[in-house]
């Protein structure tokens, strides 16, 4: 069984360069005009780095669009998702679940390198929500174990965006297995309020939600398994009841808490980027709110204000700003709260500053309940 199913993987492997996929290179080199191969726009390239940390960006510019270059490489690794030590094999974008984030400004072109690496066993490409073209992408960036490739697209509409693998057959195990991110878009003159007041954050973090699917044993323990492939069959059976065994931010429960709480300071404006490639999520701060929300992340629509808990849809990122006014532990979680405590999906905002006893006070400490006052005149509703 095992054999003829990693045969089946190999098949696929060997049959993904399609007639799609030639057909739509062949549309593309007759389409593309000349002058796409002749930008003469300065160039950077940018260093990624994990989440729930975004490389150094600039919120507005004055400067005119640029060609950015991005470096994904994928990674098939085996990890371990809670701290009980439970463990599956993940496809990953540089390593991380989710992958890194990227960051332009509206007008600029996104060149990015797609790398399979010979020491991996499956075909992999992108598909880019933030990108126009066909299939986002996807049929122009597939490759095998040891090749790599360039695809450079314009972003056009600012907000926030996710990316995935998404091979033919297989996108739904490559997906919840890790392999996506998100690209944010800004607008070259900055955010905005509804007003058209800019609009400024201190601080960004990027928190990816994934929904992993662990199959067990007959005694119910998780299993392990020797390769990726040998953890497919099994997986699929998992992922096709559409109960999730766990729900966790950066790829493990317990990857933003205790001793990896994100930090903030009172005073700072923080943006929370918030996707879920997969299944609709309910971020929610614990004793503070959502000041200004863009809930389906489109920078071109105008957040909407003082939210306590806003919907990411499945597929698709979301962007909060919130401005902390007091200091403490603040839970940042999905408000199906059986998923947020049982199955993982929690983070803590660790605020340092001063108490503000204006927002907050509290008037009596814990303590035993008086006894009623003897000859104390009773009260009593009075129905007319």
């Amino acid at each position: 069984m095992m054999h003829t199913m990693e045969l089946g993987l190999e098949s696929i492997m060997l049959t993904r360069r399609t007639a799609l996929m030639g057909a739509a290179i062949a549309a593309l080199m007759m389409t593309v005009p000349a002058l796409a191969d002749e930008l003469r726009l300065p160039r950077q390239k940018v260093e990624l780095v994990a989440p729930p940390f975004v490389h150094p960006h600039e919120q507005a510019t004055k400067e005119g669009p640029k060609i950015l270059e991005f470096r994904l490489t994928v990674q098939e690794k085996e990890v371990v998702i809670d701290d009980a030590g439970t463990k599956m094999w993940s496809m990953t974008y540089n390593g991380s679940m989710p992958g890194p984030m990227m960051v332009v400004h509206e007008g600029d072109y996104v060149e990015l390198t797609l790398v399979n690496p010979e020491t991996n066993t499956m075909p992999h490409n992108i598909d880019l929500h933030s990108a126009t073209g066909a299939l986002g992408g996807g049929a122009l960036t597939k490759v095998n174990p040891g090749e790599q490739t360039v695809l450079r697209w314009k972003a056009t509409r600012p907000g926030v965006f996710i990316y995935h693998c998404a091979p033919e057959g297989m996108i739904p195990w490559h997906v919840v297995s890790g392999m996506h991110g998100a690209v944010m878009v800004l607008p070259r003159e900055g955010l905005k309020d509804g007003d058209g007041k800019p609009l400024h954050y201190d601080k960004i973090f990027y928190i990816g939600e994934n929904d992993l699917y662990v199959p067990k044993d007959e005694t119910g323990k998780y299993k392990t398994y020797d390769s990726l492939a040998e953890s497919y069959a099994d997986t699929m059976e998992v992922m096709r009841k559409l109960i999730p065994t766990h729900e966790v931010f950066e790829g493990k429960a317990g990857a933003l808490t205790g001793k990896n709480a994100l930090t903030a300071k009172v005073g700072e404006t923080v943006m929370i980027v918030h996707s879920e490639a997969n299944r609709d999520t309910r971020p929610h701060l614990i004793g503070g709110h959502g000041d200004y929300v863009w809930e389906t992340g489109k920078f071109n629509n105008p957040p909407q204000k003082d939210l306590e808990t806003w919907l990411v849809r499945g597929g698709s990122a979301g962007a909060a700003l919130y401005t902390f006014r007091e200091p403490g532990i603040y839970a940042y979680v999905n408000h199906n709260l059986i998923e947020a405590v049982e199955l993982g999906a929690t983070a803590h905002i660790k605020v340092e500053g001063k108490w503000n006893e204006d927002l907050m006070k509290q008037v009596s400490p814990p303590g035993p309940i008086p006894p009623a006052r003897v000859g104390a005149a009773e009260s009593h509703a009075v129905i007319r």
